[in-house]
């Protein structure tokens, strides 16, 4: 025992005299700004290193370094002595002094990042202004990364697509909490206000562990408007000849020194009908929603706390169907077909970040979130009503080994949800099921009905020149698929449903499963000094099982589980190019190749157009004298031909490829206010029959899921920003 407790003693002091030392800091200029790529390295010797992103850098240390050298292109270099390994926070000042010279430059609207190791890219508030964005489904309509298209001829809802596949596939955040999931999954991305969302962060391929194993093609978080750096006081007012009327409004105030806090006001409303095609059905539903939210922030920069409690109520409701229903004569009625969709929602969340203040590369978060989802819906002579709460909450560390080019990120993650769920035509099954989900990163969860499971995820970056990176991704998700609320367009068709059961614990099914697999290629250069950029992307997502949505019987929706294979291949390239000052392009080519064994054979997706062309432009006129200017903006997008489902020869094999042109024009007067008016759509093409047999709703062929191209036809609108700082 005694020869033991000795030997233990004399390890611990061998550790402690080889140990290998560290010093750590942060070098800032005389603006506090972060330096990166300042070099620091000890006096008379070869080690050295370089700041990061942050301007923090670490290098080793030994007592018999006494001097240390910091360096900076345009800035004095400083000697400093150092004595022990207590973190060093350095001010460095420029070179010499200058006339001053005044040097302007605009953050691009969209960015992709060269230093992340993921395929990411942010879309900031300029670039959502460039379109209407009255909500976060509308709010990708400049972007070539994300696809939007239209879920059905009735609702008017745009579902969003990224690497060949829909919504579902993709994990959709709030500031990092899971938010558009369950059933959130048909309109959720509608209960969003565009005014709301501060900034979009897109990442293609595999998602991070950190936020779930649900990630399968890609993840969009939304970042909201902070009460600190919000406006004092924002409105925007909206209005567009196709009868949408929008209201926004901001209130943020300074409680206290270390307390803000922001009231979050959306209201819309479509009163008015139309017919444009004469089939007897609304183009756009008649729609209200209130929404309110109300945000908390504390913030103690000196110690290193920030936190975040939010609480929103939304109250939205559509009707939909014959342009002669009455609610409160025919629903239930067999005579004039209608629906209406009630959804309210309540959700609460909180955040809590530390950053270690002599460690600027260590911090640690906490972040917990609650919902209830209550949408009661019929459908002609269909009902669906879902009741969804769900809570989640999660803890992240993050730091680094040895220095700051290998950080890691580690923490635990906590789900529930509660699903009550009531189809009409489908009495006997009971489709009321609890979920819950403990698991840690690397990705390892137990859940109560999909068993223990892993989903590894790895991401590689290699720069091999100067301003060119190469990634690579591969990682596995794992979901359970909630066939109603992700397919609710089938209720607006007279197919029956079944359910092929193959014995799973959820709806009978098994989960979906699949394998992605990317490589992604930026390179930035200038061209005549104008600055460029120019990305390829190539994805697999591979399903080793998935919940087939079979809508090739034209009488009949089914749901099963795979059997064979299902690949969806996404291949695109991107080119932004500034022409002149203000003056930005982006063109955009996509190819898909998406297949699914299905019962009747291997098919390619329906409504999924194999080519697609996306150019967007954009001028700003700018005068040092004046902050007013004009905006203008230009996007295009070319749509190939897609397949149609089996219709019994109601229509044909393939659609037919279209154009759609969108354009707006801002006027900015001042830094308070600006008036904006835009056109979608100006061509004017609208699809012929997006709605097979609106003579005949309650008969055998009606159907309104068929829909690859724009039913209203051109869109007219106007607006305008003022605000309070």
């Amino acid at each position: 025992m005694k020869k033991n407790f000795i030997i233990s003693i004399f390890l611990l002091i061998s550790l402690s005299l080889f140990a290998q030392k560290e010093l750590k800091g942060v070098i800032k200029d005389n603006n506090n700004l972060e330096i990166f790529g300042a070099n620091v390295y000890w006096l008379n010797t070869n080690t050295g290193t370089t700041t990061n992103e942050t301007g923090t850098f670490v290098i080793p240390y030994k007592k018999e370094y006494k001097k240390l050298i910091i360096s900076f292109v345009g800035y004095k270099t400083d000697t400093i002595n150092v004595s022990s390994t207590k973190p060093i926070n350095h001010y460095l000042t420029e070179s010499n002094t200058l006339n001053e010279v005044a040097v302007s430059a605009k953050k691009s609207s969209t960015q992709r990042s060269y230093l992340q190791t993921q395929n990411l890219v942010t879309i900031n508030s300029d670039e959502l202004l460039k379109a209407a964005c009255c909500n976060l489904s509308e709010s990708f309509e400049t972007n070539p990364s994300i696809d939007v298209n239209f879920s059905d001829a009735l609702t008017g809802t745009k579902q969003i697509q990224m690497l060949g596949l829909t919504s579902p596939y993709l994990l959709i955040t709030q500031e990092n909490i899971p938010s558009i999931r369950g059933a959130a999954q048909a309109f959720g991305l509608t209960f969003t206000p565009g005014t709301w969302v501060e900034s979009i962060q897109i990442t293609k391929g595999a998602g991070s562990v950190v936020n779930g194993f649900e990630s399968i093609s890609g993840q969009i978080n939304t970042e909201l408007v902070k009460p600190s750096t919000n406006h004092k006081f924002y409105l925007n007012a909206y209005g567009a000849l196709g009868g949408r009327l929008e209201f926004n409004t901001h209130f943020n105030q300074k409680v206290s020194e270390k307390w803000q806090t922001g009231l979050y006001v959306h209201g819309n409303y479509r009163g008015e009908k139309f017919d444009k095609n004469k089939d007897n059905f609304l183009d756009n539903p008649l729609a209200e929603q209130i929404n309110v939210m109300n945000r908390w922030q504390y913030t103690d920069a000196e110690k290193g706390w920030v936190s975040f409690i939010n609480f929103r109520y939304l109250d939205d409701s559509k009707q939909v169907g014959e342009v002669g229903f009455d609610p409160e004569v025919d629903k239930g009625s067999n005579t004039v077909w209608g629906s209406e969709i009630k959804t309210k929602r309540f959700d609460t969340s909180v955040k809590v970040g530390y950053v270690f203040p002599d460690m600027p590369f260590q911090n640690m978060g906490f972040q917990a979130a609650y919902s209830n989802h209550k949408q009661d819906s019929y459908f002609g002579l269909r009902d669906y009503n879902i009741q969804h709460q769900s809570f989640y909450s999660s803890f992240v560390f993050s730091s680094i080994i040895g220095d700051t080019r290998n950080k890691f990120k580690t923490g635990a993650s906590l789900t529930y949800d509660n699903y009550e769920e009531f189809v009409s035509e489908l009495l006997s099954p009971n489709f009321n099921r609890k979920e819950n989900s403990v698991g840690a990163f690397l990705r390892l969860d137990h859940h109560n009905l999909l068993g223990t499971f892993v989903t590894p995820r790895l991401h590689m970056r290699y720069v091999p020149w100067e301003r060119g990176v190469l990634r690579a991704s591969v990682g596995r998700g794992k979901r359970s698929a909630n066939i109603f609320a992700e397919n609710q367009q089938f209720f607006a068709s007279s197919r029956a449903i079944t359910i092929e059961s193959s014995g799973g614990n959820i709806y009978g099914l098994d989960p979906e499963e699949a394998w992605n697999y990317g490589v992604s290629f930026l390179q930035g250069y200038k061209l005549f000094g104008r600055k460029g950029d120019v990305t390829f992307d190539f994805y697999q997502t591979n399903f080793s099982n998935q919940v087939v949505v079979d809508w090739e019987n034209p009488q009949e929706i089914s749901f099963y589980n795979l059997e064979g294979k299902s690949i969806a291949n996404s291949f695109q390239i991107e080119m932004n190019q500034n022409i002149i000052p203000y003056f930005n392009t982006r063109f955009s080519y996509k190819f898909y190749d998406v297949s699914t064994d299905y019962k009747s054979g291997n098919l390619a997706k329906a409504l999924q157009a194999k080519h697609r062309f996306f150019a967007n432009v954009s001028y700003e006129t700018k005068t040092e004298e004046s902050d007013a200017s004009w905006k203008f903006d230009i996007t295009y997008n070319w749509i190939g031909e897609q397949r149609l489902p089996n219709t019994n020869n109601q229509l044909p094999t393939y659609s037919d490829s279209y154009n759609l042109l969108n354009t707006q024009i801002t006027k900015v007067f001042s830094k308070k206010f600006e008036m904006y008016a835009g056109a979608e759509n100006i061509t004017n093409y609208k699809q012929k029959n997006p709605i097979l047999g609106s003579d005949n709703p309650f008969g055998a062929n009606f159907d309104t899921t068929i829909v690859y191209a724009p039913v209203f036809g051109s869109n007219f609108y106007a607006g305008l920003r003022f605000k309070i700082d």
